[in-house]
């Protein structure tokens, strides 16, 4: 979706995967965290056969540590959206623990 609007951006599940993640950023960022400190995400898709295409964008965000996913298909989403992509991020400092 374009910010401050209910419409879906042209282009299909692989740009409106861009744009929600592009938004998931900017809301990470305003609210004191980042994409680094996601930890687990679950995908919805419209269709399962766009899969391919949506982690293919996931990957140029996500590239060193993917956090835990689940993905799943669903009958429709709202607005008639390919993808709906949710989140949960730290927030403060994350100390890494080796083992």
């Amino acid at each position: 979706m374009e910010l401050g609007s209910l419409k879906l951006v042209d282009g299909g599940a692989a740009v409106q995967t861009a744009k929600a993640l592009e938004h998931l950023t900017t809301l990470l960022e305003a609210s004191g965290s980042s994409i680094e400190k996601v930890v687990k995400t679950t995908i919805l898709l419209a269709d399962m056969s766009d899969y391919g295409a949506v982690n293919e964008e996931y990957k140029k965000v996500f590239s060193n540590n993917f956090p835990a996913r689940t993905c799943f298909a669903v009958n429709k989403l709202p607005l008639g959206a390919s993808v709906e992509i949710e989140a949960i991020a730290l927030t403060g400092e994350v100390i890494q623990v080796s083992t």
